[in-house]
């Protein structure tokens, strides 16, 4: 025995850090999957580490901050340090090198999002693999769907990367690329490995979900046996079937508001995914939005959602909006007012407009004073709270069905869980209350039926039933 662990210590660790959006999440665990099929041992802390690799963000001021200052840590408490992600494409000022190598040249290795390869090529420079990765079994990993960082009753499938779209104030695409679908057959065998594994809420995610398999012109693929297009609605389908297997669900984020989106809305009032959509907004004014070369008007999103809303009432919308755009006038910013409340936007989150690096925005005339942007940021939210609070209320008294992500004592001490209207990490929770019975009890990963009692803020609170 004590031989066995001797060589358990003498595996290479890896410390791993991923900053930023789920889709980066994923490129993470996709590293890590491929690292645990070699034999590496992860570390939870930098000094435990043989090496560290950091997953970064560049798509605005703060989150470049936090990946440059994460770098820096790990460089002081480790020394041995793999950059990836979207900052990792970022140029620096000096031209030629990367930002990441011009503010720390100490890295071992820089590389851009989604370069799973690249990454392993870098590790294995600096620190060999210990065996071939056919020989042992992945611990801890879904199959299939390789290892996640998630909570094992949740995860993230990313379906495409990149976007077609060049929206004036985002550099995404110039980090990214252009849209690049996965083989629908890949998806859905990710899919079904992660349900299989006990995975009870799956989240879509992607640059633009909606735009999935415009690419490939929405080739015909392959899935159990049957011919299947590479387009949103057939995977939808298939994913909805999937899900009903397992009693999980299926939450869509990122969705542009496309006419085709249109044809999801009777699998969510019909219950094969969840009534969710995430749809990134921005704005609601023609001339906010022209500036800002988003793919549809506000006129038509507002008709859009009203359609959406009349095929499925139980529609949960969340968005994110931009306040302070340059050139926004006062009259442009209250139809954005006047929009939240017309629409009924169940969560909607914003951001003060922020000029970030290589983004052509900022050539925009019109810059407003920070001071502006952050006071009207502030006035959106006071605005989106209330309408968020009223739509709320409607459901006190109801009887939802709620994934329980925390649960105290089995339950006998209350927990933390959330209903269809809210993702993880995003969104509201339910609190709940301990159960009147004794003998009720659940854990995390469960699907249980809660009384709604009353609404705290974002959140809502209830008992099990």
């Amino acid at each position: 025995m004590t031989e066995t662990i001797s060589q358990q210590d003498r595996l290479p660790r890896i410390g791993m850090v991923s900053l930023g959006c789920p889709k980066a999440l994923t490129d993470s665990e996709l590293i890590l999957t491929q690292l645990s099929a070699e034999g590496y041992q992860t570390s939870k802390t930098f000094e435990g580490a043989d090496l560290v690799i950091v997953n970064t963000c560049g798509f605005i001021d703060d989150a470049v901050k936090e990946s440059l200052d994460t770098i820096g840590e790990a460089l002081a408490a480790n020394g041995k340090v793999i950059v990836t992600g979207c900052l990792g494409a970022k140029a620096g000022k000096e031209g030629g090198a990367t930002m990441v190598a011009e503010i720390h040249p100490s890295v071992l290795a820089v590389t851009g999002p989604h370069a799973t390869q690249e990454v392993m090529d870098a590790v294995h420079t600096h620190l060999p693999k210990p065996h071939d990765p056919f020989v042992d079994l992945v611990p801890g990993s879904f199959g299939d769907a390789g290892i996640k960082l998630t909570p094992k009753h949740y995860a993230y499938l990313k379906i495409s990367e990149g976007c077609n779209h060049r929206c004036t104030f985002c550099i995404i695409p110039s980090m990214r690329g252009d849209l690049v679908s996965r083989p629908i057959g890949d998806v859905l065998k990710e899919a079904k490995a992660l349900f299989e594994g006990g995975v009870k809420e799956l989240l879509v995610i992607s640059q633009d979900t909606s735009a999935y398999g415009v690419d490939v012109k929405y080739r015909t693929g392959f899935w159990d046996g049957k011919p299947v297009k590479t387009r949103m609605l057939e995977l939808t389908e298939e994913l909805g079937k999937l899900a009903a297997q397992h009693g999980a669900w299926v939450r869509l984020h990122y969705v542009y508001p496309y006419p085709t989106v249109d044809n999801i809305l009777p699998l969510m009032a019909e219950g094969k995914i969840l009534p969710y959509l995430d749809v990134p907004l921005q704005h609601s004014h023609p001339d906010v939005l022209k500036r800002m070369k988003r793919p549809a008007s506000g006129e038509k999103n507002l008709d859009r959602i009203r359609e959406w809303r009349a095929i499925c009432p139980e529609l949960v919308i969340r968005s994110t909006f931009i306040a302070g755009f340059p050139g926004e006038t006062e009259e442009e910013f209250e139809h954005l007012l006047d929009f939240i409340r017309e629409a009924e936007i169940d969560r909607a989150g914003c951001f003060a407009y922020s000029p970030v690096e290589g983004a052509t925005a900022n050539e925009l005339p019109g810059m407003l004073p920070e001071s502006v942007r952050e006071a009207r940021r502030a006035r959106f939210m006071e605005v989106a709270e209330e309408v968020s609070a009223k739509r709320l209320q409607r459901r006190v008294g109801q009887v939802m069905k709620v994934v329980v992500d925390k649960a105290v004592s089995l339950g006998k001490k209350g927990g933390v869980g959330r209903t269809y209207a809210d993702a993880p990490e995003i969104d509201g929770v339910v609190h709940i209350q301990p159960p009147e019975k004794a003998s009720k009890t659940y854990k995390v990963g469960d699907m249980i039926s809660v009384r709604i009692l009353g609404a705290q803020g974002h959140d809502l609170v209830g008992i099990p039933v």
